[in-house]
């Protein structure tokens, strides 16, 4: 693993690199549904302002992570989507291990007992690094939306916490 990543609170002023490395997934055409990426105020209303960090390598952000709340009901308070993004130039070098494992630790303590995700199938690398860290699939979701007018499959993944909600 890659020691010389530092793990931190995302910021605002890291929106640009963030956004950079969003672009970058969204033109790979195996990281989301989006075609464009959102402006700074956009994402930060859509994701928690809990749980979101950037690796840096060498005062550079090379990564990602944040959650999404899958729903405005209290009875899933607890149970939020995960958005991971590593840069090109960095994967396979466990920027994206040490950003999942801080994401869960950070999720926990903030009393959030399931996380999942929605992996395209032929994003392999990310369902590897999903089931690392103990997500588990749940099924595939059948043409669940169109991308560049395709209809796209997703697999989900959830994992579930075995310290919070365990009551």
């Amino acid at each position: 693993m890659n020691q010389d990543i530092i793990i931190n609170e995302m910021i605002s002023s890291d929106w640009e690199r963030v956004r950079e490395i969003f672009i970058e997934g969204i033109r790979t055409a195996n990281a989301t549904f989006r075609t464009e990426a959102p402006n700074w105020d956009e994402w930060d209303k859509d994701h928690l302002n809990i749980c979101r960090f950037v690796a840096k390598q060498d005062e550079k952000v090379v990564g990602w992570v944040a959650l999404t709340p899958i729903s405005s009901m209290h009875a899933f308070s607890g149970v939020v989507e995960v958005s991971i993004y590593i840069a090109s130039s960095v994967a396979g070098k466990g920027v994206g291990s040490r950003l999942l494992q801080q994401v869960i630790d950070s999720s926990e303590q903030n009393k959030i007992w399931t996380i999942q995700s929605m992996i395209f199938p032929e994003n392999a690398a990310s369902i590897y690094l999903h089931r690392k860290f103990g997500f588990e699939e749940v099924g595939t979701r059948k043409q669940l939306g169109k991308l560049n007018g395709v209809w796209r499959d997703v697999v989900l993944l959830e994992r579930r916490s075995t310290v919070v909600g365990v009551e």
